[in-house]
């Protein structure tokens, strides 16, 4: 039995498509505070739904545990909690009907809690957290358990509900924590790692695990949602990050780590000072993280890279074409992630491009230089998603007006033009295919794996791939004709029609 159940909604086998992908990683944000409400003295448990069947585990850890409070307290280092998936947001509110059922009290914390408090309260929540959690959550609960006797109203970051009147009432919002080596380090002996470990090791070779080293993002990327952190960011020392890494090399023995922060290593100096503390431990590790192309161009950011032993980094690239990134406010030039790619690749780091389709006023023109900036800088691998309006961002507000009742994608391989885009909903799914099954083809005529592929795939693994490539190959045309007609009816201008490039091999290969 525990005082206080932490647990989370994001539960794997709910996304069909990251279900297949099989890289889980614990939920970091939720380690995290149960760490630090042990540190404040009370006794809890873990409900993971990272590799949970359904919300009817949650129930059976509610009975095993009989908590006082309940707490669904998202991962805000994962992406997939802060674009606030349907299937999710479902499950978090059927958490919190089967806590209620206990006579739980209920707190809830997260980007999507954040944005639609009033949801959540009116659910059953009794208190939802806004913005960074840790601090609120200790002093919820303990004015939820009578250890303290604070009101609810007095607590900073908060949203709650008076149910006489159902009117929501917000407390002003707390200031994000600037010394992030004050908390302990998440509470990862709550965590099953050999299932875990095994399920990496079946399916990928190796075991990785995920670690934070900042928080928040100071960048002004327009689509950007920033509701727990806002504008901010604070780092941990290099020190701090370094002793945790041999801790956990030693505890658990990952033979890969994911670097979750927004950016990795945005503060000068900090890099080249992480190496040299890995360095002094005799310690390497592989990873991968994500990085902004123009902070790649700076002075030795990728030989400290290197130095640290990165495997993969991702470049939040977005679109080849420069009128486009403008329009984002991204702040990037495309030379610079042609640059910042070539640098990577020859460091021996792996590149990883992420894609946004669908943008404002995105035409075909735009689309075939996204794709050629794929085709000239020969990434190890590719994300592709379309253009998503989250609230509180300068294009949620530009395009408020264009959206339907439906507002959130129901997994993440929806693909759902939510607001009046460029194109329809079918034709982004159907590019979003076009450019996964040609840029497959492309890898593997160059004898390549994707992206974190080692060791060398087992040969099991490698016929798999051949059978693929050979499907690919054969529906390749059927694929490039559906995208043909599906873009006609909405082309915005003659000029951007008459591009049939954009649906050619990666390769430039017309006889794919």
């Amino acid at each position: 039995m525990s005082e206080i159940l932490l647990g989370q909604s994001y539960f794997l086998r709910f996304d069909p498509k990251l279900w297949r992908a099989c890289q889980p990683y614990a939920p970091l944000g939720t380690l995290y505070a149960a760490s630090y409400l042990r540190q404040h003295g009370y006794a809890v448990a873990l409900f993971d739904a990272m590799l949970a069947e359904s919300e009817a585990d949650w129930q059976a850890a509610l009975a095993r545990e009989k908590p006082t409070v309940a707490v669904i307290y998202d991962d805000s280092f994962n992406y997939l909690s802060k674009m606030c998936l349907l299937r999710m947001r479902h499950a978090a509110l059927t958490m919190i009907d089967l806590a209620r059922g206990r006579g739980c009290r209920v707190v809830v914390a997260g980007a999507d809690a954040t944005d639609h408090a009033a949801l959540y309260l009116r659910r059953g929540a009794d208190a939802v957290i806004t913005g960074e959690g840790e601090l609120t959550l200790a002093e919820v609960v303990g004015a939820l358990t009578g250890r303290a006797s604070t009101d609810l109203s007095s607590i900073a970051g908060l949203a709650w509900l008076d149910r006489a009147t159902d009117r929501v009432s917000y407390s002003p919002r707390r200031l994000a924590l600037r010394d992030l080596d004050a908390l302990p380090w998440p509470a990862w002996d709550l965590v099953d790692i050999e299932r875990y470990r095994r399920i990496w090791r079946q399916q990928h070779g190796y075991f990785s695990m995920n670690v934070a080293t900042s928080r928040g993002c100071p960048f002004h990327c327009n689509w950007c949602a920033k509701p727990i952190w806002g504008q901010h960011y604070y780092t941990r020392s290099p020190e701090s990050v370094a002793a945790e890494l041999a801790w956990l090399k030693a505890t658990y023995q990952p033979e890969h780590i994911w670097f979750v922060d927004d950016i990795f290593g945005l503060k000068p100096g900090w890099l080249s000072s992480l190496a040299d503390q890995l360095e002094a431990r005799h310690l390497r590790i592989p990873f991968k993280c994500l990085q902004r192309a123009d902070l790649l161009l700076k002075a030795d950011t990728v030989a400290a890279l290197a130095r640290l032993g990165a495997d993969t980094v991702w470049i939040g690239a977005e679109s080849g074409s420069q009128r486009i990134l403008d329009a984002m406010e991204k702040g990037t030039r495309v030379e610079q992630i042609r640059e910042a790619a070539r640098r990577l690749q020859g460091a021996g780091i792996r590149v990883g491009f992420f894609l946004q389709f669908g943008y404002l006023g995105e035409t075909l023109d735009d689309i075939e230089l996204t794709i050629q900036l794929v085709r000239d800088c020969h990434p190890d691998d590719v994300g592709i998603s379309v253009s998503y309006p989250l609230p509180g961002t300068p294009f949620y507000r530009q395009v408020q007006d264009q959206l339907g009742p439906r507002a959130n994608w129901l997994d993440s391989s929806d693909l759902a033009m939510l607001y009046q885009g460029p194109y329809s909903t079918a034709f982004y799914r159907a590019l979003h295919h076009l450019v996964h099954q040609e840029f497959r083809l492309s890898r593997f005529r160059q004898g390549t794996t994707t992206a974190l592929a080692r060791p060398r795939p087992s040969l099991v693994r490698r016929i798999r791939q051949s059978g693929r490539y050979v499907v690919d190959r054969l529906t390749l045309p059927l694929i490039r004709s559906r995208v043909r007609k599906l873009a006609r009816p909405t082309v915005l201008s003659r000029a951007a029609s008459d591009h049939s490039a954009v649906f050619q091999p990666l390769g430039g290969n017309s006889s794919d």
